[in-house]
């Protein structure tokens, strides 16, 4: 919400259009939930990548997380701590293991040859500690109780939170093997958000299906079902389009967007002042130092 209001001091704009990708999706929907809940209308549009609201199917990651797992957590750091990064990261690679940690093992170790560079793998490995009471509580109300997708059962900024609060055009974007965030659980967010949805599924995964530049011409992404609770219902009545996801989001964005104005020559205000140039410190700043 700070992000938010920062956005609109710097730029005098009257609305943001807000965008949050996996996790970071799930505390946007619910912070704009907060937001409308007290009237406050600062967010034009929302798009969602690859998030989930409803934990109802959380795929694989699901195995990992039960009653005794999460106690365990909340009494270690739920009053205080950091679950590390590296922790985390390890989790998310042993689910594909196959794919992520026994070829550099066997290439490595084994054959002592250096693993090629592979920038969404560079970033994927770019872990972030998360505060310990944050991630417990997050855990519990998510992915062990689903509490968040049921109007009321959770408390944010001392508001009840109910999804159907977000009333703004949303665009929900979901990938097609994402081992992450299953696409149909991403569906789910259709049937929660109460403003006008449009969902789009695209090919590969959780990263690379996102991250798809229009000039690559790979891929494709499917758009246009009937929507309503059944997932499988909207795939089979949506229409294949070669090629990335990126300009049917665009064109769907420019409907949301207030009318264009020239670059900015200096960033920031008086306010804000710009810290340095991008990218900044941080991703020079080696993981194992964070921790």
């Amino acid at each position: 919400m700070q992000a938010i209001d920062v956005a609109l001091d710097v730029t005098r704009a009257d609305q943001v259009n807000a965008l949050g990708f996996c996790i970071g999706g799930t505390l946007l929907a619910s912070a704009i939930a907060v937001q409308r809940t007290n009237d406050e209308d600062k967010v034009a549009s929302l798009t969602l990548l690859t998030t989930m609201l409803d934990f109802s199917d959380t795929g694989e990651i699901g195995l990992l997380v039960d009653e005794k797992s999460v106690a365990s957590r909340e009494a270690a750091i739920g009053n205080g701590g950091v679950m590390y990064g590296k922790e985390l990261a390890l989790t998310f690679a042993s689910l594909r293991a196959n794919d992520l940690i026994w070829p550099y093992v066997v290439n490595s170790y084994l054959k002592g040859q250096a693993p090629a560079a592979f920038d969404l793998l560079y970033w994927n490995s770019d872990s972030t500690n998360l505060p310990g009471p944050m991630f417990c509580w997050y855990v519990r109300n998510t992915y062990l109780e689903n509490n968040l997708r049921e109007p009321g059962k959770t408390i944010q900024c001392d508001i009840r939170v109910d999804l159907s609060m977000i009333d703004m055009p949303t665009y929900v974007y979901a990938s097609h093997d994402d081992h992450i965030v299953p696409w149909r659980t991403a569906y789910a967010t259709t049937e929660l958000v109460g403003g006008d949805v449009t969902f789009v599924l695209g090919a590969s995964g959780h990263i690379a299906g996102v991250i798809n530049p229009p000039a690559k011409k790979k891929r494709n992404y499917r758009t246009g079902g009937d929507l309503g609770a059944d997932a499988d219902h909207w795939l089979s009545t949506a229409q294949s389009v070669p090629g990335s996801w990126w300009p049917h989001w665009t064109a769907w964005l420019g409907e949301q967007a207030g009318a264009q104005a020239k670059a900015r020559r200096r960033l920031g205000n008086k306010r804000y002042q710009r810290i340095e140039a991008a990218p900044g410190r941080y991703v020079k700043t080696k993981a194992e130092q964070l921790a």
